[in-house]
């Protein structure tokens, strides 16, 4: 917000823009011209009609009690920033945000939240808007930049080193590139989003074709170059900006600890108090925590109407105590909640066909975390349209993720669908669609659901390893296995001593500093996401989770699999039939037939679905391999060019005295039976020998191309 800003003044209060030279690409950061009233604004844009304006609102009046930072991240799409009405037929206007737009508030939040101090009390909030925009590709992920900049703006001075956000990706010619295009992506190696300090990587989101650790983390240092430059260039307007206009103080408001309390539940609270919390269950963990915080009450004389404490303060300390005390033991003795060791994954099982009636199903079970998830296979008319801000596009496979309370033994309102069960949706697809069969080799529609029936961490990894059990359990042929790990570390600030844990539990990613989920298949990696809760990570830790991970992650893929080793060879009897074949351009409109009724008769006759691309591509969908059979059997006759010597089976359509009979054998298709071809004594009346209906094998003798004659010689049995 610019100082001493009126009516009167408005428009006499300068701008402040200024132009970097970033990744190869020109950024402008500027700030003063839009959202006067609001804490902290900023634009940044782009030589290629990118706008993103990114604003900050922070509440002075807080609520003390808050047991949460209330920070809301929103992420607008606009139809006019790509010249698109947009809508339906009833409704002109932007409605609920797409998915893309709520993954890319997903991808602001992440990497800012840790940025401020534990216990902020403030409500605060944070909405990026793209105005204008070239389409070609997604400029969501400058909303890390363009927010991190904002708030300093805004004068929060609590707010820890400036982040930013990239966007690259390895093109198949082993470059890398900054912020590429929706073409470039879409044969990328690997699409990685990046965010991070001058000194760390934070987050990360990420899809990889089976990529090796080493190119992983090459990918990952240029990342982090154009992270500093970012950073760099935040830091450099901001002194700019100061030359200019006084930046207004804003004091967060932080919740605080009584020091005295905390070290008087500290001395209470030793290692042989919390000793009856580990080797339990999620449950007992919970209701063993309950018994020592009463003991604490009581230890420490409350009363319950005293007003030097009160029981939620010390309820938070005492699980701060503990958590101290659980980190420790990790750090200096190796001792996990539950016995394992650092690197040591929980029991997996996998189950297939759990569901009769559906196409293919699997239960994949670590510790006392499940993912039952259902695999559905559709035609071409079932796949998805997406509809946002930029061109309609489709998806072939889509994933759905479905967190219900009971799975974590809660009671609550069923209010739809959330953030997180969009976010862990797109995660599991980004897993399996680089070892999802081609279009022309598997030409269907997949959905896959995860319903996390119980919960006690990383569901979202249970997930992408019951998928790929349930793609395998409905007979797809995927090109490899996928599983997933979630990774966690404990690391001692004042040492530096970290221990990189593998398939963190519920209670360890509370208590851990890092939230590093690996996707990917005996090859390499086809997934990441990481949230760290640190100040970041160094390439040292990267390289060190990667190769820990590699370890779990084939652990977990021998035990997944000990039912079923590979995709069952035959499609489940309840799935569709589909039959695929490819045609050329040239002979579409002899599929298609005038006004669409070559397609339409076929559908009518044999009780199929017949879809064409506009590449070519001519999916039957129908309900049983005969009818489908019959309908390709059809097509294949429209699109075979005639030869000279082909045996066929046609319909005579028509006779003309003298001349000879009109048979046809396909849809467009026709040639001549001359008189003297019909048998082998001489004919005088056709009648005698053929009539109009009457179906007939023939043998081509003559073609001439250039007049579209087809001369036939009737076959005629010995």
């Amino acid at each position: 917000m610019i100082a001493g800003l009126s009516d009167q003044n408005a428009l006499t209060k300068a701008m402040v823009t200024k132009t970097y030279d970033i990744g190869g690409r020109k950024i402008t950061f500027e700030s003063g011209r839009l959202a006067l009233l609001a804490d902290g604004a900023v634009v940044v844009r782009d030589e290629e009609g990118n706008y993103l304006l990114t604003t900050v609102g922070i509440k002075r009046e807080v609520n003390p009690t808050a047991s949460f930072f209330p920070l809301s991240v929103e992420f607008q799409e606009k139809y006019y920033a790509t010249g698109k009405i947009g809508g339906n037929r009833f409704m002109k206007r932007e409605g609920r945000p797409s998915e893309a737009a709520i993954l890319n508030s997903r991808l602001i939040d992440r990497p800012i939240r840790p940025m401020f101090p534990k216990g902020t009390l403030n409500d605060i909030q944070i909405i990026s808007t793209i105005m204008s925009s070239s389409g070609a590709s997604d400029y969501g992920f400058y909303g890390v930049t363009g927010a991190s900049l904002a708030l300093q703006l805004a004068g929060v001075t609590e707010f820890e080193w400036p982040v930013a956000g990239v966007r690259i990706a390895l093109l198949p010619d082993g470059t890398f590139k900054f912020d590429p295009t929706f073409v470039e992506i879409k044969t990328a190696l690997l699409d990685l989003t990046v965010a991070g300090t001058e000194d760390a990587i934070t987050m990360v989101e990420a899809q990889g074709q089976q990529v090796d650790e080493a190119t992983m983390v090459r990918a990952f240092e240029f990342a982090h170059s154009i992270i500093r430059e970012l950073v760099q260039a935040q830091s450099d307007f901001l002194t700019m900006y100061k030359l200019i206009h006084t930046l207004p103080e804003v004091i967060l408001s932080v919740k605080s600890i009584d020091e005295s309390l905390f070290d008087r539940v500290d001395r209470y609270v030793t290692d042989e108090k919390i000793e009856h919390l580990y080797h339990v269950g999620k449950t007992e963990f919970h209701d063993r925590l309950v018994i020592l915080e009463t003991e604490v009450k009581i230890a420490l004389g409350y009363t319950g109407d005293s007003e030097a404490m009160n029981a939620a303060e010390i309820e938070d300390i005492v699980y701060s105590v503990v958590k101290k005390h659980m980190r420790k033991n990790i750090l200096e003795k190796g001792l996990r909640l539950d016995g394992r060791k650092a690197d040591e994954v929980r029991p997996v099982r996998g189950t297939f066909g759990i569901l009769p009636r559906v196409h293919g199903s699997a239960l994949f079970q670590r510790g006392i975390t499940q993912s039952l998830s259902i695999a559905t296979l559709g035609g071409p008319g079932d796949i998805q349209i997406v509809d946002d801000m930029f061109e309609e596009s489709t998806k072939r496979y889509i994933h759905h993720y479905n967190f219900p309370p009971f799975s974590v033994g809660e009671v609550k309102p069923l209010r739809g669908i959330g953030r997180r069960e969009i976010g862990h949706g797109r995660l599991a697809e980004k897993a399996l669609e680089p070892v999802l069969p081609e279009l022309t080799e598997f030409p269907y529609f997949m959905r896959v659901v995860s319903e996390i029936t119980t919960c006690n961490g990383s569901s979202s990894m249970a997930s992408v390893c019951g998928s790929t059990m349930a793609l395998m359990d409905a007979g797809v042929p995927i090109k490899a296995l996928v599983s997933g790990v979630a990774m966690g570390m404990i690391y001692d600030d004042e040492t530096g001593k970290y221990v990189v844990l593998s398939d963190i539990q519920a209670q360890e990613d509370f208590l851990g500093d890092l939230d590093f989920k690996v996707a990917g298949t005996s090859k390499g990696i086809t997934a990441l996401q990481m949230d760290c809760k640190v100040k970041g990570l160094a390439m040292e830790v990267i390289g060190k989770v990667f190769a820990q991970a590699t370890g779990s992650l084939a652990h977990i893929r021998a035990e997944m699999t000990q039912e079923l080793k590979a995709s069952r060879p035959n499609l489940s009897p309840y799935a569709p039939f589909i039959l695929s074949i490819f045609v050329p351009e040239a002979k579409m409109r002899e599929v298609i037939g005038k006004g669409g009724e070559t397609i339409q008769g076929i559908e009518r006759t044999y009780g199929v679905e017949v879809n064409l691309a506009d590449n070519g591509q001519c999916s039957i969908t129908a309900k049983n391999q005969a009818s489908g059979q019959a309908a390709l059997d059809v097509i294949k006759g429209i699109l075979k060019d005639d030869e000279i010597g082909d045996i066929l089976e046609g319909k005579v359509v028509k006779i003309i005295e003298g001349v000879g009979a009109i048979t046809e054998w396909a849809k467009g298709k026709s040639g001549m039976i001359h008189i003297s071809k019909i048998a082998k004594e001489r004919v005088v009346n056709i009648e005698d020998f053929l009539k109009v209906g009457d179906v007939v094998q023939v043998k081509i003798i003559a073609v001439d191309k250039e007049k579209g004659r087809v001369g036939l010689e009737r076959i005629i049995a010995e």
